[in-house]
């Protein structure tokens, strides 16, 4: 394999990510970034990101000098470390939700307009962000370099096991109609033995959209499942492991919840509502599964209502809860869509007294230059679980922390006003909960000792 000079542009977890293991597989990479003091902060190996193994791969790959930070696009472009231009541009830049679902391309193409002039001939330009269909044209119409190259090389990395999924793919996919840029690109991957898919840019543009508004397809239903299961008293619990053993459908994205959220699926299901509406396709699959995930917050609340009031209706004004994990997912400290503060907002609009606690949003004695804040979104955090407990009507677990599972139920239970909660992951063992003396309500879940299924359409109102 040929070692490449690689200039990452941006170094949010799909761009530091990107860097830091194209290094490991032996290239020499550059990473770029606005912020001065976070490029000062990567250059000590300090990363801001919570996400497993990326600190440790990025000081390895800085010790050996195969991976670098400077600031600007420009100068990952035109000042590598041997002196030498960049060969393969990676943009890796936030493509934000903007009005009406459209992604939002102006930090991509500021840094095109920055960097155009500068690349070398001969050099390719890869769109890593997950970016509308068309993109690739129009990097190419921007650019207006008949000898720059523009490749479509779309990321498929889970927040919380980036550094894995990037080392060990399902597949790489490539989108380029120049044979030789997509082989290049192709051959950047060649140590890691992935399925190797070439195509065309809009094919692989498409391609991202796809994979990720099927995954959010199939949690929708699987919540919707669980509300099917509550309503006729079957356990969503036993109905996903039967059809899970099924190859055809998989275990994987079958965990009932509070809904899907993240920086992917809710851009990504918009946005690919804007390619289908821009094409006169009535998308009516897609909608149905965006409002189904909308409808699972709605749900949730109800459910806190009931466990809390004993009626659908009732008042939460002034009931104070406690809310365990806010991140959208466990392993990542990213809030950004969480379902988590969906609930939470519905909740605090309902009048209730909140307080949280989430493990990546506590001090670091390890990252003394970790942003510890007091509140997120209008809900203050407290440094433990027990304090999220004090006095509280209920605990609504809303990320699926593993650390939850091992909790001191018992004195949780010790401290709560009433011993109710409501598990919106189905994470804690409901005996470890009864055994605490709690009572404890599920999603989907059957169970005939404690509460946990409730048929809303028939509560008391």
């Amino acid at each position: 394999m040929f070692t490449r000079r690689v200039a990452v542009v941006g170094t949010g977890y799909v761009g530091l990510t990107t860097g830091a293991c194209l290094a490991s597989l032996g290239h020499q990479v550059v990473c770029a970034d606005i912020d001065t003091a976070k490029v000062e902060r990567l250059r000590r190996g300090v990363v801001d990101i919570v996400e497993p193994g990326l600190s440790e791969l990025v000081t390895e790959q800085v010790s050996a000098g195969r991976l670098s930070f400077v600031v600007g696009a420009s100068s990952a472009v035109a000042a590598h470390t041997d002196g030498l231009d960049a060969e393969v541009v990676f943009l890796c830049l936030p493509t934000p939700m903007g009005v009406g679902g459209v992604a939002d391309l102006r930090a991509v193409e500021a840094v095109i307009e920055e960097t155009r002039e500068l690349l070398a001939p001969g050099t390719v330009v890869v769109n890593k962000s997950t970016v509308p269909v068309g993109t690739a044209a129009r990097t190419a119409e921007l650019l207006d370099r008949a000898d720059v190259s523009v490749v479509s090389n779309p990321e498929f990395l889970r927040e919380g096991s980036a550094v894995h999924d990037f080392l060990n793919p399902d597949r790489i996919v490539v989108g380029c109609d120049a044979a030789e840029a997509a082989e290049r690109v192709a051959a950047l991957y060649a140590r890691l033995g992935a399925p190797t898919v070439l195509t065309d840019a809009a094919s692989a543009e498409l391609m991202k959209y796809a994979a990720n508004c099927f995954l959010a397809m199939k949690l929708s239903y699987v919540n919707a499942m669980a509300e099917l299961c509550e309503r006729v008293g079957a356990d969503i619990g036993d109905v996903t492991e039967g059809i899970g053993y099924d190859r055809r459908i998989g275990q994987a994205f079958l965990s009932p919840g509070p809904g899907w959220g993240g920086s992917c699926l809710p851009k990504d299901t918009h946005a690919l509502l804007q390619v289908a509406d821009a094409a006169d396709f009535e998308f009516r699959l897609l909608r149905a599964t965006i409002d189904t995930n909308t409808r699972q917050r709605q749900r949730v609340v109800d459910k806190v209502r009931l466990a809390v009031t004993g009626k659908r209706t009732g008042s939460l004004t002034r009931v104070r809860l406690g809310l365990l994990g806010l991140t959208f997912k466990a392993g990542t400290d990213d809030l950004r869509d969480s379902p988590a503060l969906a609930i939470a907002a519905l909740l605090r609009q309902a009048g209730a007294d909140l307080v949280g606690y989430d493990p990546a949003l506590v001090a670091d004695p390890g990252n003394p230059d970790k942003v510890v804040r007091d509140e997120v979104e209008g809900v203050p955090l407290v440094a433990d679980p027990l304090e999220a407990a004090q006095g509280a009507e209920a605990v609504v677990v809303l990320t699926e922390w593993p650390v939850f599972r091992t909790l001191d139920w018992t004195a949780m239970a010790g401290v709560m006003k009433q011993p109710v909660v409501i598990d919106t992951r189905n994470l804690v063992d409901p005996a470890t909960l009864r055994r605490a003396g709690l009572t404890g309500i599920g999603i989907g879940r059957r169970d005939a000792s404690h509460p946990s299924v409730v048929n809303l359409s028939s509560a008391d109102s």
